[in-house]
């Protein structure tokens, strides 16, 4: 086999490549992180909204309580003017919603990469890829405009929802447009909204407005009667017709630093993987933007995958095919999952006619008045309620003798919780060696049970 240039290339540092790439790295892998943009991270953003369990899983890096600070907590939603969701009672050291922008999520991440000794490779763009049974083999272009390739063992794409990556492996990404004509904008408001985040529908028209904290608002708009190319030109006008008809006022929405318009697709790779090449995050997966779950849906992704890589990476897997294997069986699931749910909710959002704003008002006061389909819902969207089967569900931020249970998880390790005085041995399954473990302590002296804790924050079924 020729000298490999690296262990893993991965392409796109948006969110979920920079995760990814950043996990990797602090486990002794060698990364080469590969994006046409140039360096610097543009604060024209689309994604907003940071769920509990994304914030779970950066905390579990040492990055949420930074992230936190920057942002708005919302605790409480309302739907389409009725009664709120409360956040609040979500099971998780984050119940709340954290609006802050997607820059400021990439500017952590790519701290930690740069930390952790990411080569970085802006202004470079995939032009093709090869693979054999030992080796991936990526064609670039560099900021000079030359050609090279880089040789590595495995490739993920993490390029987005046009990734050169997916296309050049052939993968289809069935699905359809859900909504046109969106207007997105950034802007400072005159009057304060009643309520933190500020959503309503009334048929012909919705709107959206979450602030970020620091006097900018996120406000989005759809207008049934202009349905127009993203080409057509967009200015803060229309967008203050557009809450006018959906809010009943602008709030004197002024000085937009950022107006832009764009479509909704609906797609989904079906498969993630392709022989020594992965796909994460938008490149495998896309929707509407109801719901805030799109950079989430990524990140949880990239969390996934990066163990099992470092795992097969490093020779700790019993089994490495079915453990890369395990990350399609695991995620796929999921990404179809966030799509039918947030079509759900730009459907009704979307709703025409007295009876789809019948259904649309019964299903807003059963997710306010009825607690388990609340419970339900909010563990959807905000990934607590997540579960890769009944044995492999996410483990609660557990207190233990030794600290939090995130906090034990940033050594990117399993974590080992035993009853004091004793020590079980590993299942001959769990891709981790003894002296890669995390040894924890239960802090309740009755409890006499064993949990393995994964790098992502799940349990690792005994059976397996």
């Amino acid at each position: 086999m020729n000298r490999l240039d690296t262990d893993v290339v991965v392409v796109g540092a948006g969110p979920t490549g920079l995760l990814l790439a950043g996990d990797l790295a602090a486990a002794g892998v060698r990364v080469t992180l590969v994006e046409r943009r140039p360096p610097g991270i543009s604060n024209i953003t689309r994604a907003f909204a940071v769920h509990a369990r994304t914030l779970e899983q950066l905390d579990a890096r040492g990055l949420a309580d930074e992230l936190v600070a920057s942002g708005t907590p919302i605790t409480r939603m309302r739907l389409f003017g009725r009664p709120s969701l409360d956040l609040s009672r979500l099971p998780s050291r984050f119940a709340y919603l954290l609006v802050t922008p997607q820059y400021e999520v990439e500017r952590l991440l790519e701290r930690r990469a740069r930390s952790t000794g990411v080569d970085f490779r802006y202004g470079t763009e995939l032009r093709g890829l090869s693979q054999d049974t030992d080796q991936v083999t990526a064609e670039i272009t560099g900021p000079d405009g030359t050609p090279t390739t880089l040789r590595a063992r495995y490739l993920v794409g993490a390029d987005g929802v046009r990734s050169a990556v997916r296309t050049t492996v052939g993968l289809p990404f069935p699905g359809r447009s859900v909504i046109r004509s969106l207007v997105l904008a950034d802007v400072r408001l005159t009057e304060e909204p009643e309520d933190l985040l500020r959503v309503n529908g009334v048929g012909d028209a919705f709107a959206f407005i979450a602030p970020f904290g620091d006097g900018w608002y996120r406000v989005m708009g759809w207008n049934r009667a202009r349905q127009v190319p993203d080409s057509e030109p967009v200015d803060l006008d229309e967008l203050r017709a557009i809450t006018r008809l959906a809010l009943g006022t602008d709030y004197g929405m002024h000085d937009a630093r950022w107006i832009s318009r764009f479509h909704s697709d609906e797609r989904q790779a079906p498969s993630y993987r392709v022989g020594r090449v992965l796909l994460a995050g938008d490149a495998a997966h896309v929707h509407s933007p109801a719901g805030g779950q799109g950079m989430n849906t990524g990140l949880q992704d990239a969390a996934n995958l990066s163990w099992k890589l470092a795992a097969v990476l490093r020779a700790d897997a019993p089994d490495p095919e079915a453990l890369l294997d395990s990350y399609q069986g695991e995620r796929h699931p999921v990404g179809a999952t966030v799509l039918r749910s947030s079509g759900a909710i730009v459907r009704l959002a979307m709703a025409r006619g007295p009876l789809l704003r019948t259904a649309r008002a019964l299903a807003a006061r059963t997710l306010s008045s009825v607690r388990p389909a609340a419970a339900k819902a909010m563990g959807m969207i905000s990934g607590l309620g997540i579960a890769y089967g009944p044995e492999i569900r996410r483990v609660p931020d557990l207190p233990l003798r030794e600290g939090r249970l995130y906090e034990l998880l940033r050594a990117g390790q399993f974590v080992l919780i035993a009853p004091e005085g004793t020590t079980p041995r590993l299942p001959d399954s769990a891709p981790t060696s003894p002296a890669r473990l995390v040894r924890a302590t239960w802090t309740d002296p009755a409890r006499r049970t064993a949990l393995l804790v994964r790098p992502d924050g799940y349990a690792f079924p005994a059976g397996r």
